[in-house]
């Protein structure tokens, strides 16, 4: 039996969406931007896919835009954002545990002359309101803040951070990467004073290869590539109609039943965690614990864990869940082939001890509490195995 617990790196599609992209490709494969019928009928599956995933966000449809993925669309709103604002400032704000499609970005445009200030995180992976507040000045451009922390699950207050920014200066753009937040909260970027969102479709069961960009209308931004005029010019190359009904109708799948399926993962993570935690050698991160001593998961995402099996390397007990078919990650996937410590952790306080032995777990819509058994009797078995080649 093959049991995948690592939903933060990708999904599996919903047969509905492979179905409907498998149609497109063979039957109604005609470019969106030919004016026959075959090019009409790819527009219909745009149009249908822009108003959905307009509708999920209580955003306009003329605010949605596509592109290649979440790392795109963090790119096209920080360096698009940074060139097209940069006569009204240069600083650009984001935290110590964003993604590497956002870090990356910063690094860059801090070599282009922008000054980037990092904002730090609680033992929980959280940012603080005061440090932000502290942080803006009238140099202040852009902020970028995670919603969902890919490798602990924690959930950064954009709400408060939102309202924070505009106060301070309405004119800070206010960038949200939501590649793991969205479809596991309700996210509605004007209700969050969120000008950019970023989504990706192959982490809410959608097709890899596509991604959404919520850009508010009043926004100025220009484009980092440049071609035939797609997209108003913003996000240009022939549209992927495959992936974009693909991400459409996922987008529609996922958000239906949200609440439902939200307090489903919830139980299955504090069932988890509350198990793994008595078994010896483990050590939760990222998870607060409430006034009766259990997790407080709520105050997390629905669907990531993360746990250190202390004195075993992640790696080790990877592949050993690997061989008994069971599928995990020992981090961030984009930086899996990477030796480097997790900045996540180590912003958390984590010792070396505790990053060398991180397990993330995550879920989905897919994953049965059977599957979380099995993957707690293989940890109760493989760790008292292993923890007798630790070193005294």
């Amino acid at each position: 039996m093959e049991i995948y617990l690592d939903n933060s790196a990708t999904t599996k599609v919903y047969p509905e969406v492979a179905e409907l992209v498998t149609k497109i490709m063979l039957e109604d494969y005609g470019n969106p931007s030919s004016v026959h019928m075959k090019g009409v009928e790819a527009e219909k599956y745009v149009t249908a896919a822009t108003k959905s995933i307009a509708n999920a966000l209580k955003v306009q449809e003329k605010e949605i835009f596509y592109t290649s993925g979440g790392t795109e669309s963090d790119n096209l709103a920080l360096i698009g954002c940074a060139l097209a604002n940069k006569r009204a400032g240069n600083h650009i704000i984001t935290t110590k545990i964003e993604h590497p499609a956002i870090l990356n970005t910063v690094k860059f445009l801090e070599s282009e002359g922008f000054e980037i200030d990092y904002l730090g995180v609680d033992e929980y992976g959280v940012i603080s309101i005061d440090e932000l507040k502290s942080l803006l000045k009238p140099e202040t451009i852009l902020v970028s803040i995670m919603h969902t922390n890919n490798e602990v699950g924690s959930v950064q207050p954009i709400k408060e951070a939102g309202d924070v920014i505009k106060a301070f200066n309405p004119n800070i753009l206010f960038h949200v990467d939501a590649v793991q937040g969205f479809g596991k909260a309700e996210i509605f970027p004007k209700k969050m004073n969120v000008d950019l969102l970023s989504i990706s479709g192959h982490k809410i069961h959608g097709p890899k290869g596509i991604g959404i960009l919520y850009i508010n209308e009043k926004v100025k931004i220009k484009p980092i590539s440049y071609g035939g005029g797609q997209q108003k010019g913003l996000r240009n190359g022939t549209l992927n109609v495959p992936g974009i009904a693909g991400i459409g109708l996922a987008v529609s799948m996922i958000t239906r039943d949200l609440k439902a399926e939200r307090e489903r993962l919830y139980e299955l993570k504090k069932y988890f965690l509350t198990e793994a935690a008595k078994i010896d050698k483990i050590v939760i991160n990222g998870c607060p614990r409430d006034e009766a001593g259990g997790f407080d998961v709520e105050k997390t995402a629905p669907h990531i864990m993360n746990i250190s099996v202390m004195g075993v390397r992640s790696e080790v007990m990877l592949h050993a869940l690997e061989d008994k078919g069971i599928f995990v990650s020992a981090g961030s996937a984009c930086a899996s082939h990477s030796k480097k410590e997790s900045s996540t952790l180590k912003s958390m306080g984590a010792d070396a001890e505790r990053m060398d032995g991180a397990l993330r777990i995550s879920m989905s819509g897919f994953t049965a509490k059977e599957e979380i058994d099995t993957l707690l009797d293989a940890l109760r078995e493989l760790i008292p195995f292993y923890a007798r080649f630790i070193r005294k």
